[in-house]
């Protein structure tokens, strides 16, 4: 009996502690706002756990013209291969190589906010940047005697802006786009010209549903809003739609899609696209995450 009121007693007592201590902890943030750290071309708002490391693997073939091709299989591909590594569980850095241009990436990103469950933070934040060497040979980037090094450098920044709804995620996020040298021609009698500017605004908007099970819908869209100076002759960028399928797993993310752009690294794609979604200008691509 004496033991009874003793545990009673000691129960009315510690119940508020544990109870302020459980209360200390916080609102718990939602998980799984997207299945990996990139959505199609576009980063998502997830990175790696501290002290795990990713290896990316983004496939591109080239843009679907016949059946005699294989609708792009037997075009000329675009690949990039990547490692992440998680610092912290908010706090990401990555290195890559992809084939077309040569380019050589570096690139990072941190979860400022995280979406709570009681919603009390209605969304979460991230900022992403990089920064890519164009690895060509210099005659790439224009006479020999206004060459140098720095042409070769461009750099990405982006802030993430998320929201989880029961199984749909949403992102938009504005983006800054800075190439150290921009392509520029004048042709001869200024029929033909283009300069492109180096410093490039965008915005890019995208989705993740769930449908079942570890399957989920995955679209994307970006947009230019810088206007270029470009000649009669020479059209704007267009903008960049990609629609795909998620299949997912605690170790391996598969991406599988149809988009118009495939140069990857994301300040090219923004900039740089010329494939046209309304005239059937697509190619098929697939992303592999593993994680370790």
């Amino acid at each position: 009996m004496k033991k009874a009121l003793i545990v009673f007693i000691l129960s009315v007592f510690l119940a508020p502690v544990f109870a302020q201590e459980a209360n200390q902890e916080g609102p718990k943030p939602v998980m799984n706002t997207f299945g990996t750290g990139i959505l199609i071309d576009n980063q998502t708002i997830g990175t790696p756990y501290k002290g795990s490391l990713e290896f990316e693997i983004h496939h591109r073939f080239s843009r679907i013209d016949t059946y005699t091709d294989l609708f792009g299989i037997y075009g000329s591909a675009n690949t990039r291969l990547g490692l992440n590594y998680g610092i912290t569980d908010k706090i990401m850095v990555g290195i890559g190589t992809t084939k077309d241009y040569k380019l050589q990436d570096i690139q990072w990103k941190y979860v400022i906010l995280q979406q709570t469950e009681d919603n009390k933070m209605p969304v979460s934040v991230a900022y992403y940047g990089n920064m890519v060497i164009d690895a060509q040979s210099d005659d790439a980037f224009g006479p020999a005697n206004t060459y140098k090094f720095i042409h070769r450098f461009s750099y990405f920044n982006q802030l993430i802006i998320a929201k989880k709804f029961g199984k749909i995620s949403v992102q938009v996020a504005p983006s800054i786009a800075y190439f150290n040298a921009a392509p520029k021609f004048k042709a001869e009698g200024d029929t033909v010209y283009y300069n492109y500017k180096n410093l490039n605004l965008g915005v890019s908007a995208g989705a993740r549903v769930n449908l079942f099970g570890n399957h989920s819908l995955i679209l994307e869209y970006d947009q230019l809003l810088t206007k270029q100076d470009l000649g009669p002759a020479v059209d704007q960028p267009k903008p960049n739609v990609a629609l795909g399928w998620e299949i997912g797993t605690g170790t391996h993310t598969f991406q599988v899609f149809v988009s118009n752009y495939g140069q990857i690294i994301n300040q090219r794609d923004l900039v740089f696209n010329t494939n046209d979604f309304t005239k059937g200008d697509y190619m098929v691509g697939f992303n592999i995450t593993v994680r370790f």
